[in-house]
């Protein structure tokens, strides 16, 4: 099968684990080019991984480049989505989709209009872990699902990454940082969410960094670093999650179903590998599940690999836009709910994403 050809445009921190499994782990991708506002970040990554460093317009105008992967921070996604499909490229861009409901609608509706497709990380329920936990529903080891869990607490980032900022202004935050793993795990797994509500509050209105180089410089908190869901999935099943920078130290699960046969305990959500366990109700203790499936090892890229494969086929991919958009707004409608004080109501929706074969080379699939 002919390469489909990427180009990056973003070369920080996340960019270095793509790059290497889109160049060395997924045959369908070649990677030609990457860019960034920070030429010399784009230059490093381009001697690295041998592509071609350019300018983010050169890479938009290069006419072999099919689809753009864009590692842009928060408040950069839509509109470097948008300027890659008004280029006519499909589009890859990392957690979250937009920073906000309106920009993710207009990367939507342009793409539509244009024919191209838009996907968007998370990628991680495609790694064995959240593949064996979709199997193990799908096959009924914990009966109907009836319920879930969903935790991810933390003092915040300010103590060791070398940019701290974007985590505390809008669009960011615990929820819009990490909600989209979560979330997108769960929706794997149960399915789309019909409505939600929700409590949250900022803690710390200013943070201080003690890492370097920004020791000493106090961040102004923009958005809630608390935040309480509770989610209604179509299928009946009723969800809790917290996300937060303000907890010093727990002993929660990531996630837990709870079925009418047995519970579900579910490997962190940022990762692709596990463990896996379970209980079933005349079972007096918890059982490791062996993967049922590949990729254990961190496979960001696995999603986009599964894009390029849809070009072809014609499929919908699974780390597809509407996904995306429904995460994106399950988590601005806790923010609603909470200064509302009501339920919202979500419009949007999307398919549960297809699980992935078993026992196929990712290339037969």
């Amino acid at each position: 099968m002919e390469k489909v050809k990427v180009g990056i445009i973003g070369c920080g921190n996340i960019s270095g684990i793509y790059l290497e499994n889109c160049t060395q782990t997924f045959e369908i991708l070649e990677v030609v080019a990457c860019a960034d506002l920070v030429h010399e970040r784009a230059e490093a990554k381009a001697e690295e991984f041998g592509i071609k460093a350019c300018s983010v317009d050169e890479l938009l105008l290069d006419p072999k480049i099919q689809i753009v992967l864009n590692l842009t921070i928060p408040k950069a996604h839509a509109e470097v989505s948008l300027a890659a499909l008004e280029a006519g490229k499909h589009v890859y861009v990392e957690k979250p989709l937009a920073v906000t409901r309106e920009d993710g609608q207009r990367v939507l509706a342009l793409a539509k209009s244009k024919g191209l497709l838009v996907g968007g990380a998370p990628d991680t329920f495609l790694g064995a872990g959240l593949q064996t936990c979709r199997k193990l529903i799908d096959d009924g080891w914990i009966g109907e699902p009836v319920a879930a869990t969903a935790f991810m607490t933390c003092p915040g980032h300010e103590s060791w990454h070398p940019d701290p900022e974007f985590y505390y202004e809008i669009g960011g935050g615990p929820m819009l940082d990490m909600g989209p793993y979560y979330l997108t795990a769960l929706i794997s797994l149960l399915g789309p969410v019909r409505r939600v509500t929700g409590s949250a509050r900022i803690t710390f209105p200013e943070r201080v960094i003690t890492s370097l180089p920004k020791y000493g410089k106090r961040i102004k908190v923009e958005t809630p670093t608390h935040i309480a869901g509770l989610l209604d999935f179509q299928n009946g099943a009723i969800g809790t999650i917290i996300t937060s920078f303000d907890v010093w130290s727990a002993k929660l699960p990531w996630i837990e179903v709870y079925g009418s046969e047995g519970t579900l305990r579910v490997p962190d959500p940022n990762t692709f590998g596990g463990p896996v366990y379970i209980r079933r109700h005349d079972a007096s203790e918890w059982t490791e599940i062996p993967f049922t499936h590949g990729y254990s090892d961190n496979s960001r890229g696995i999603g986009v690999a599964d894009m390029a494969y849809a070009l072809s086929t014609g499929k919908l991919h699974r780390a597809n836009g509407e996904m995306a958009y429904h995460v994106l707004d399950i988590m601005h409608g806790f923010l609603d709910a909470s200064e509302s004080g009501a339920h919202y109501i979500l419009p949007s929706s999307c398919s549960r994403p297809e699980a992935l074969p078993l026992g196929l080379p990712w290339e037969g699939r």
